[in-house]
């Protein structure tokens, strides 16, 4: 790659305008390798963020500021900035100083010693037990048992990996989260490091319980691309023979009872209602396949990048990756 460096630190910028001077300020102090770069993404923010990002990039070469024509999300964010980094090893950190960048070194630590990723985990965690910590307990698990790769926080943003490990990676939905299962896809060596966690200083969270929804249903996407990429009949065959058994059932239960037509409507509508769920889950994963083709046969992106200034100067988009 020209112009190869040691590191890229990725973070994603959405309002976080009163965080970002201390924020660089870490990074300065966390004793990164040189030379090492931070692509601070812009994802459409409104309070004055950008501006405060480009006036950082002018005193520091290490800053390379993103910015997007409008909000995507976290996932559009983290893939960009993945697209335009140029280290070796790549970082990902959140810009709201829950996550620390002194601990940058500490993941990139056990790189060296020969893991392909090294995953933070936010040991004491500094959020809301109920609507932060118990949903992401939950995920965890289940992540952890659908996969097969099991970390005690998939939600923690500040993970490392060798570049070599995320080739070919391409992100939609909310599934950076899943990074680390794509690294295993590889045989990569997974870590999970103990990391510092801060509580909130600066504006409030961007994430509700509505994100379960969506981890939920992205999980479902990573088994298909891990487990039946390349033999989705076999999912879609069990599915369907599965609900080839049950069509029996509402047979089976009037012949148990008197009333024969209440209980069959009775079975019937519930029956269909299941059948209906579950058909919305799967033309949902097929659709996801059909807007992959769709983005990565053409070359396109799920975000459109209005600015890229490195080293303090505007970067014409046409070279900026």
């Amino acid at each position: 790659m020209d112009d190869a460096l040691a590191l890229s630190v990725v973070i994603p910028v959405y309002n976080e305008a009163d965080s970002l001077p201390e924020l660089v300020a870490g990074l300065r102090e966390a004793d990164l390798p040189e030379p090492w770069e931070a692509l601070l993404v812009d994802d459409g923010s409104t309070d004055g963020s950008l501006a405060a990002l480009e006036a950082l990039a002018r005193e520091d070469p290490h800053l390379v500021v993103v910015a997007f024509r409008r909000n995507y999300g976290q996932t559009a964010a983290l893939a960009a900035g993945l697209t335009l980094a140029r280290g070796a090893a790549i970082a990902f950190l959140d810009a709201d100083l829950q996550n620390d960048p002194r601990d940058i070194p500490l993941l990139l630590q056990h790189l060296d010693a020969g893991a392909d990723a090294a995953c933070g985990w936010r040991v004491d965690r500094q959020d809301r037990w109920l609507t932060r910590k118990v949903p992401s307990q939950l995920a965890n698990g289940l992540i952890g048992r659908v996969t097969g790769v099991r970390l005690h926080d998939y939600g923690c943003t500040l993970k490392a990996f060798r570049r070599d490990a995320l080739a070919g990676v391409r992100l939609y939905g909310e599934m950076h989260r899943f990074l680390p299962v794509y690294a295993a896809q590889s045989s990569g060596k997974i870590v999970e490091v103990p990391v510092r966690h801060h509580a909130r200083r600066f504006g409030r969270s961007k994430y509700g319980l509505e994100r379960t929804v969506k981890v939920l249903l992205d999980l479902c996407t990573v088994r298909l691309l891990t487990a039946y990429a390349a033999k989705p009949a076999y999912l879609f065959g069990r599915v369907g023979i599965w609900f080839l058994g049950l069509a029996f059932l509402p047979l089976l239960a009037a012949l148990g009872v008197r009333a024969v037509m209440p209980a069959l409507l009775l079975v019937l509508g519930a029956l269909m209602l299941m059948i209906g769920g579950v058909q919305c889950v799967l033309l949902g994963m097929l659709a996801e396949m059909l807007a992959r083709t769709y983005h990565e046969c053409q070359g396109k992106t799920p975000y459109v990048i209005a600015r890229v200034i490195r080293e303090g100067a505007d970067v014409p988009l046409t070279a900026s990756a």
